[in-house]
């Protein structure tokens, strides 16, 4: 179950690392205008600030547990995520894009699981 729960963390912080490092290199316009239509309904500064809040869950995931310094910090990480994981659920169906649900609902019920099990 360990390794089961390290692989899970593991994907979690590359998904999150990666979309968390987009929406702080890239600029905003550019993504709204593509994969992330949503982005043009924030501010530079909200979508900045999403990107810092994925990388800093994507860090914390991993690192507390990986060293033993103060592991529950991994499932708060992971409680974290989960609300993320809310937010983007909520912002799909407010666009009118259902069929963009699975995903975060896979991350969500991934998120969950770590934060059940690392409490």
């Amino acid at each position: 179950m360990e390794t089961a729960l390290w692989i899970v963390q593991a994907l979690l912080a590359a998904i999150f690392l990666t979309a968390g490092l987009t929406k702080l290199t890239q600029p905003r316009v550019k993504m709204a205008a593509g994969p992330m239509g949503w982005a043009a309904d924030v501010n530079d500064q909200q979508f900045r600030t999403i990107g810092l809040l994925e990388v800093l869950g994507a860090i914390g995931v991993i690192l507390p547990a990986a060293l033993g310094i103060a592991p529950t910090l991994t499932a708060l990480a992971g409680v974290g995520l989960a609300l993320t994981m809310v937010g983007a659920l909520v912002t799909h169906l407010r666009m009118g894009e259902p069929e963009r649900l699975v995903v975060p609902i896979l991350v969500l019920v991934l998120s969950l699981i770590i934060a059940i099990e690392r409490f």
